[in-house]
């Protein structure tokens, strides 16, 4: 038992992804909201166009997951800035694929659900496994960064979807996806459903919820939004989202040393809150 403990801590050291905690949870919804007005404010605000600002945030996911791969642990600065460009190519990809394309909000939903669940299959059948928050193989690293993209790109379909079509509006289309989260996080606690299953399903509901809340904080207010601007709500949501992960690494790294005196392992073991 105890070296099964130690093999398990020496994992939890090298694994590049955080844990799965309420935490990790309010970063990734703002971490989406992010990528709505972040796209938007590109795409639209600069007028630079969905192909253009596709191509752009491709870029910076393409160079932060670089620099994600290329760490050998986690580093929160490294995962969240990956996490926001998947957030904000999604959101002109998606964008691109409905209205540019013209695909169209339920048959780009349908497909794009359809390749995550292939990716899925994929990684179960490449790797034996699909881990959540303990991503050390390189095979689960590529498998779990290309399961973001895609279902950020899915998230955002859906949340236009609800918002728009169903004629909800954006905060009807919020408090939707709120309450599909809170069913899934019901089922987590109550249900023996994979843990797996319940965590991608979180993670897509976590987009569109952001996605509703980016509209209902930048559309004009005649659209149902507040009209605060797409730059400034994003300088603010980025701005709350380093605050966040910065107080929870302190408050962890203050639980580890005062739990093991500040030993040597405590010191270099890096933080993944």
């Amino acid at each position: 038992m105890q070296n099964q403990s130690i093999a398990d801590d020496g994992d939890d050291v090298l694994s590049k992804v955080p844990r799965v905690t309420l935490a990790f949870w309010i970063v990734k919804i703002l971490a989406t909201t992010l990528g709505e007005t972040g796209g938007d404010a590109h795409s639209m605000t600069l007028n630079l166009g969905y192909a253009v600002s596709t191509l752009i945030f491709l870029g910076f996911f393409l160079v932060t997951l670089a620099a994600q791969v290329g760490s050998k642990h986690y580093h929160p600065v490294f995962y969240w800035a990956v996490v926001a460009a998947t957030t904000t190519v999604g959101t002109t990809t998606s964008d691109y694929i409905d209205r540019t394309l013209g695909l169209g909000y339920v048959n780009s939903s349908i497909l794009l659900l359809g390749l995550v669940i292939a990716i899925l299959i994929a990684w179960h059948v490449t790797t034996g496994r699909i881990v959540v928050d303990h991503v050390i193989a390189r095979k689960d690293e590529v498998f779990y960064w290309v399961t973001i993209l895609v279902s950020n790109t899915l998230g955002t379909a859906l949340g236009d979807f609800v918002a728009t079509t169903t004629g909800l509006g954006f905060e009807g289309g919020a408090l939707v996806f709120t309450g599909l989260i809170a069913i899934v996080a019901a089922l987590h606690f109550w249900t023996d459903i994979p843990t797996t299953i319940l965590f991608w399903a979180g993670y897509v509901l976590t987009r569109p919820l952001g996605a509703t809340l980016g509209d209902t904080l930048t559309k004009p207010i005649d659209q149902g939004g507040l009209n605060l601007g797409r730059f400034t709500s994003s300088f603010v949501i980025a701005a709350l989202m380093v605050v966040l992960v910065s107080a929870t690494r302190l408050r962890k790294r203050g639980r580890e040393q005062h739990a093991g005196g500040g030993s040597a392992r405590d010191d270099r073991a890096p933080d993944r809150a």
